[in-house]
């Protein structure tokens, strides 16, 4: 598995702000990644980071005008609103009949304000300039050779195996195993199986209570009749149904799949199909679609957001939605669409009227942002994607039982606008502070207190995956991987321990072990 390369640009202070309309109330810190796992990718989420294209950023959530908390639904859990469950009757029937009384809705898209147009505007500023070569590392033998530099000198061997104090982080160079006690989700990565007599069996899943464990199974069997993930196949296609047995239903709540999985009249008005592309690197679906969806791209931003005709370029198009550091990856127990970034394309009678940009990782399908054909926005198509984006993630859950988490990017409690988010339950908000997931009931009374809260009641918690070590973080320097602890002995000029340790605390130890950060 290939190393994610990053290159820390520090601190963004004082720009503009397009949630509460200040000249110079937001404070970010962010990196361009050359590169990405997807398992870094979802460490990274974990703590609060979020990607604009190949920039990926987080902000300093106790100084900007505006916080915002990444927000996670529990898809296997979800229950649909009575809003929600009417946009997705008005699209039943929309495309059964094509009688859709065309009023103007309230739209809430999934992020398609392009929410941090002055992040990434301050991202492609100072655009890395960095050559492809110089990101290369040379042969592993040879970056081995400088990693085990400091052996003499009696500091711990940096090498491809380690052996490390129980109480400290052990990350291999070629595995994603996380700091012990991680709050977050990323937890579940590989644990070693304990010794007898030593405790639970870690490798294993937590017990769970059977009532739970027999809703899963239900809804696992419900999925398993639903179409494959292939690459450009029809997902979630609306003229596939799940086999249900009515009678059992009759006294429970209608989900997701009832109202998007049902048989259609011969004489259905409208053909509606989701199709899943990979966009990097891009699939020949994707290449075969990138006008028609540029085009769409092009509308929304003129239409909703009033840009100039000039401003929706092509180029803008690429670099926001659809570049990505992510590498592809597959896994005999993944999704059988693999993980990395996605379009998830809506085609109504073969034109495509939307588009969700999202990422498929280890534990979530991460939702990027939302744009759609104007003339279709009596459909609620920003409501409509993310209900479809959950049903998928729970389709995705039954090959891969991980992956059961929607993330929806940030929920920003301050700006009343943005608070449609928590309307997607259940779902948690992530602790600034503790980085542990905390159910959104218990954080709202906070954030009508203050905008800014630590959701972790717990006064003595910490952050478990916190910077232990600053000489352990992985650089890469002259084409060579080394510890910082070697690097830094190297290093000539001024130091650059400051910005390093700013980088290695918001990213946390396990990736400052695991990616390399660029140094000139």
């Amino acid at each position: 598995m290939p190393a994610a390369v990053v290159e820390y640009k520090g601190w963004k202070e004082g720009y503009g702000c397009g949630y509460c309309g200040a000249a110079r109330g937001k404070v970010s810190a962010g990196m361009w990644a050359h590169s990405m796992t997807v398992q870094d990718y979802q460490d990274l989420i974990d703590r609060g980071w979020r990607r604009s294209g190949k920039y990926v950023y987080k902000p300093i959530m106790n100084q900007t005008c505006c916080p915002q908390y990444t927000i996670r639904c529990r898809a296997l859990h979800f229950q649909a609103s009575k809003s929600h469950k009417k946009v997705l009757k008005k699209m039943l029937k929309f495309i059964s009949k094509g009688d859709v009384s065309k009023v103007a809705s309230e739209e809430e898209p999934m992020d398609s304000h392009i929410e941090d147009v002055a992040t990434c505007d301050f991202a492609y500023k100072s655009e890395s300039q960095v050559s492809q070569s110089d990101l290369t590392p040379l042969a592993v033998d040879q970056a081995e050779r400088v990693e085990n530099e400091d052996e003499d000198s009696g500091e711990t061997k940096e090498g491809n195996v380690q052996k490390v104090e129980s109480d400290s982080a052990q990350v291999c160079a070629d595995k994603d195993t996380p700091v012990p006690a991680e709050p977050s989700h990323s937890a579940k990565a590989v644990h070693a199986p304990p010794k007898p007599g030593k405790g639970a069996d870690l490798s294993k899943p937590p017990c769970r209570k059977a009532k739970d464990i027999r809703k899963e199974r239900k809804l696992q069997k419900l999925l398993q009749n639903q179409m494959g993930t292939a690459e450009g196949s029809q997902l979630q296609g609306d003229q596939t149904f799940l086999l249900q047995n009515s009678k059992s239903k009759t006294n429970q709540p209608k989900n997701i799949e009832d109202f998007v999985f049902v048989p259609l009249p011969d004489d259905a008005r409208h053909k509606l199909e989701v199709r899943v592309v990979r966009s990097s690197p891009p699939s020949s679906q994707f290449k075969a679609t990138f006008q028609e969806s540029y085009q769409v791209y092009k509308r929304y931003q003129m239409v909703i957001h009033k840009d100039p005709p000039d401003k929706p370029s092509i180029n803008q198009f690429t670099r926001f939605l659809c570049d990505s550091p992510l590498e592809a990856e597959h896994a005999p127990n993944g999704p059988e669409c693999g993980y990395g970034s996605f379009h998830q394309q809506y085609w109504l009678d073969g034109k495509i009227i939307a588009v969700g940009v999202i990422d498929i990782l280890p534990y979530c399908v991460s939702s990027v942002y939302l744009y759609y054909d104007p003339d279709f926005s009596f459909l609620s198509l920003g409501v409509y994607s993310a209900l479809r984006e959950i049903a998928f993630t729970r389709q995705l859950c039954v090959k891969a039982p991980d992956l059961c988490f929607y993330y929806m990017g940030f929920y920003i409690h301050s700006c009343p606008k943005m608070r449609y988010k928590g309307q997607y339950r259940p779902s948690d908000l992530l602790c600034p502070e503790t980085y542990v997931w905390t159910p959104i009931e218990q954080c709202l009374p906070l954030l009508e207190h203050s905008k800014y809260s630590r959701f972790n009641q717990d006064g003595k918690a910490v952050d478990e995956g916190r910077l232990k070590e600053l000489g352990r973080v992985r650089v890469l320097h002259k084409r060579t991987v080394m510890p910082y602890s070697v690097y830094k002995k190297r290093r000539k000029g001024p130091s650059d321990e400051a910005s390093v340790q700013q980088y290695a605390s918001l990213v946390g130890q396990t990736c400052s072990e695991r990616m390399l950060l660029f140094r000139s």
